[in-house]
């Protein structure tokens, strides 16, 4: 087994940003030269996450306003206390998605659904400078 390491830098405009890397993981795999094999994508930080959907428009309104619901940003988060901020929800969302995805590789090509992209979710309330990892193992 091989391993290549891959960083993919991304801007974003800060609370419910989602961003669709499909293409930049693509490039990845391509790079690699993995035929079949797997790969895991990454995000660093605590209040971002990676998550597979159907990217378009209607589908990230219905996340945004599901997360929203499920997690509100102005309720009074022990976190906010702590550290005196303001992005107790960012967390909370990220926790639950969580920060990294594994996918399969087969042709030298992720394995995924006809619908299905990789995307970026920011949940922090100020745009930033993520950096996404993205390590394929070549088999």
């Amino acid at each position: 087994m091989k391993l290549f390491k891959y960083r993919i830098t991304k801007k974003t405009k800060g609370e419910d940003d989602l961003i669709d890397i499909t293409s930049d993981v693509r490039c990845c795999v391509k790079e690699s030269g993995a035929e079949d094999g797997f790969g895991v994508v990454f995000v660093v930080g605590s209040t971002a996450s990676i998550l597979t959907m159907e990217y378009e428009s209607g589908l990230a309104k219905d996340v945004r306003e599901f997360l929203g619901e499920l997690i509100p940003k102005d309720r009074d988060y022990l976190h906010n206390a702590t550290w005196d901020d303001d992005n107790g929800y960012s967390h909370l969302r990220a926790t639950l998605l969580g920060q990294s995805f594994v996918f399969p590789i087969e042709n030298n090509e992720p394995v995924l659904g006809r619908w299905q992209q990789i995307v970026l979710a920011e949940f922090d309330h100020r745009p930033r400078d993520r950096v996404v990892v993205v390590h394929i193992y070549k088999v």
